[in-house]
Parts: C-alpha cells; structure tokens; sequence
C-alpha cells in the first residue's frame, strides 16, 4: 500500500511539535461545472519546529501520533517570507 501525500500551507504553529497545514482540493461541482474549492486542515509532526505559518510543505500519511495526528512533514517546499525575515532578525 503506497503512502499519501498531500501538498498545503502551514496555518498554525503554537503546538509543540506540531503543525497545522491546510490542504485546498479543487474538482468541479457535480451539477453546475464551476471550481469549487473544499480545504482540509491535518496536523502534522514536525520533529524540530522548523516550519513556520505561511510555508508550503509536503506531509505524508504516518502511524498515529496522538488522537488527531496522523500526518507528518516530509520536507518543506519554500518558506514564507515573513518567516525568513523573521528568522534573519533572531539570528542577528
């Protein structure tokens, strides 16, 4: 059995170890035809807390975690901007 994935946007990052990545689906209206975007929010593990709100990462499909946590980060696509300014600031 292959693994899911998933490709999203990081919305929260207050937890410890954790994150919460926001997955938006598009496919067309069964009736209508127009684009209807559904989005899904997955916690995911993130061992070092190294992703920051607004990154685009890559989660995977992992054992379960804890009640909700089922997912874990696979590798972080790009980082917000914001986050790197940030990241500039703390390190001077």
């Amino acid at each position: 059995m292959a693994l899911k994935e998933r490709v999203g946007t990081v919305v929260s990052d207050k937890m410890e170890k954790t994150v919460v990545v926001a997955v938006e689906s598009r496919f067309p209206h069964p009736i209508y035809q127009k684009t209807v975007s559904r989005t899904t929010r997955y916690k995911a593990h993130d061992e070092g807390n190294t992703c920051r709100v607004g990154d685009r990462v890559r989660i995977t499909e992992t054992r379960p975690m804890s009640r909700h946590k089922r997912w874990a980060i696979a590798e972080v696509l790009s980082h917000s901007p914001k986050a790197e300014a940030r990241a500039k600031e703390v390190s001077q």
